[in-house]
């Protein structure tokens, strides 16, 4: 029997502010925001979805090299994109990069999972499936994602509502705990 490999395309930004941020309405919390445990992610990502290879595309910024050395120490392979101070705002937008590395990859893999909920990877998705070379879209809210990327719900699951299984532990003694940056 051969062996199954994912490849997991992970828009960093997107899903760590996914997580993370409270989402409001009408003055009602519909969702609080929580920490992702990197490392649990990895392992979720290898042991539930078979994948064997992580690209998390994420903007470069000197003096965050432990948190780079953490993530790749976790399993992840790194893309980095650099980054420019915009009026004390740091940007640093990874789309192209994690298209680009999708596409690179492409013979590589047998089916890939993008995570992400931005509209940007519509057209990616779209293409992925019609090559039968989706597996899932890994929506990292499920109250803040691109309407456009409704007609793949099917293929939707949300990391938003697996926060008992990947939440980053506060205790200092728990030994699955890795401390982010």
């Amino acid at each position: 029997m051969q062996k199954i490999s994912n490849y997991a395309f992970i828009d960093s930004q997107n899903l760590n502010l996914g997580v993370r941020s409270d989402v409001c309405r009408k003055n009602k919390t519909l969702y609080k925001g929580w920490e992702l445990d990197f490392q649990q992610f990895y392992i979720y990502l290898r042991d539930v979805h078979r994948v064997s290879q992580a690209y998390l595309f994420i903007g470069y910024k000197s003096g965050n090299e432990p948190l780079y050395t953490m993530l790749q120490k976790c399993g992840y392979i790194c893309i980095f994109k650099p980054t420019l101070d915009v009026r004390g705002i740091i940007k640093g937008n990874c789309d192209a990069e994690l298209v680009l590395h999708t596409m690179i990859e492409y013979s590589s893999y047998d089916q890939g999972i993008i995570v992400s909920g931005d509209g940007d990877f519509h057209c990616l998705i779209e293409y992925l499936q019609k090559q039968d070379k989706l597996y899932k879209v890994l929506i990292p809210n499920k109250y803040r994602y691109s309407s456009l990327l409704l007609k793949f719900a099917n293929y939707f699951e949300y990391v938003s509502q697996l926060k008992s299984r990947l939440e980053k532990q506060k205790s200092r003694h728990n030994p699955k705990h890795v401390a982010v940056g």
